[in-house]
Parts: C-alpha cells; structure tokens; sequence
C-alpha cells in the first residue's frame, strides 16, 4: 500500500488481529494446522457477526458494512 491514509488502513488491521491473537490464539492450544484454521475461522465469523462493538454504536461489523441493523432484519 502507498499514499495517504495508509498508516490509518495499517491501524484497524493490526487491531483486529491483536484481538484475534489475545481472544483465541493465546488462550488456546491448537493440535494441529487444521485445528488452528477451523477455530480462527469460527472466532472471525462471531466478531464479525455476533460481537457487537462499542466504537460501532453497538453495532456489528457486519451490520455496519451491510447497512441494517439486527432488529430490523429480524422484523423483515
């Protein structure tokens, strides 16, 4: 990457991957490669759609980049 804004692109990815390291890398101990992609893939999926994030108003990233919140796609 280059241009302008590139150290800010830098900073959400390196925060996603510190929470992915410090809420399921670290506390678990994985028996294998297979093992280790399975369970990484389930924790992105659940912050992605299941946690709901403070600095996105309670909102999930999913909901955020989809534009519709959870209670009005329950309603529909």
């Amino acid at each position: 990457m280059n241009g302008k804004g590139r150290a800010f692109d830098n900073i959400m990815v390196e925060r996603l991957w510190r929470t992915v390291k410090y809420e399921e890398v670290y506390p678990n101990e994985y028996s294998d490669y297979f093992d280790a992609l399975t369970n990484i893939e389930r924790y992105i999926n659940f912050y992605n759609n299941e946690s709901r994030h403070s600095s996105l108003d309670k909102q999930t990233p999913a909901e955020r980049y989809h534009g519709y919140r959870r209670d009005q796609r329950e309603s529909a």
